[in-house]
């Protein structure tokens, strides 16, 4: 009983831990975009290694979901006569929830994972403290053009999430499961809001402020060896994928509210 309450402390104490050096991080970028120079050239390769090269994969994610979406709905609305509404249904869905949260979730996997084992080896084969030695402060060189990087692209990604989603409903429903075209499209227009697309895009930009801070937070405190890379990795991703889900349930009614 006193190893499993010791176990449970240990985690608690370890999760507060790594809530206070993301904060700590947080707060060493703002001050950094205010004291030191944006360097341009290491932004561009950020915004194409987190968004140009993150697009395949948001891109098959948002239309395989749309159209499974799509299909289950049709399935259980076609008994109740209410195929009409298929596609409001499936744009509501994707632009408030799926859309965002599932690219959040593929951006973890891909891109989090890489910040943090990338880091992680840097700083077991003190590259980090080469940088110090030459006068270059890390966050500026190393997390800030990634911080902004994905700021960027995030909003993005999940919007292009939702669109390829919203165009595979509605050829699933309309071309195959034989949904009236214009009753679907006519729908979708009429209850989706700017509204519901501004939930989807804010909830993806702090998404990705939350990747980037775990992931680069597990990588610059790794332990030495290859097996501290291989836990920092493993933890970034675990953990951002339970911050994500976490913070979309209290999203959901914040962003209803002021929206």
């Amino acid at each position: 009983m006193l190893r499993y309450a010791n176990q449970v402390g240990t985690r608690f104490f370890g999760q507060l831990r790594m809530a206070g050096q993301v904060v700590f991080l947080l707060q060493d970028i703002v001050r950094c975009l205010f004291h030191y120079r944006i360097r341009v050239g290491l932004l561009i390769r950020q915004i194409d290694f987190i968004g140009a090269k993150s697009v395949p994969v948001v891109v098959i994610t948002g239309s395989f979901i749309g159209a499974v979406f799509a299909a289950q709905t049709e399935f259980q609305f076609k008994d109740l006569g209410l195929s009409s509404g298929v596609g409001p249904v499936v744009a509501l869905a994707l632009c408030r929830e799926l859309g965002p949260v599932l690219c959040a979730l593929m951006i973890a996997g891909r891109v989090g994972s890489a910040m943090a084992a990338e880091l992680a080896t840097m700083k077991i084969t003190e590259q980090i403290d080469a940088l110090r030695a030459l006068a270059v402060y890390p966050t500026e060189y190393l997390i800030v053009p990634r911080f902004l990087g994905m700021i960027i692209s995030m909003p993005i990604l999940v919007g292009l999430a939702i669109l390829c989603g919203i165009g595979a409903g509605y050829y699933v429903a309309v071309h195959i499961l034989a949904v009236p075209g214009v009753y679907y499209w006519n729908n979708t227009v009429k209850y989706t809001h700017a509204k519901d697309i501004w939930i989807g895009l804010v909830k993806g930009f702090f998404f990705g402020i939350y990747i980037l801070l775990v992931g680069c937070n597990k990588g610059l405190n790794a332990a030495q060896g290859a097996e501290g890379v291989g836990l920092a990795t493993t933890e970034a991703v675990v953990d951002a994928f339970i911050i994500i889900l976490i913070a979309n349930f209290f999203f959901t009614f914040l962003l209803n509210t002021l929206l």
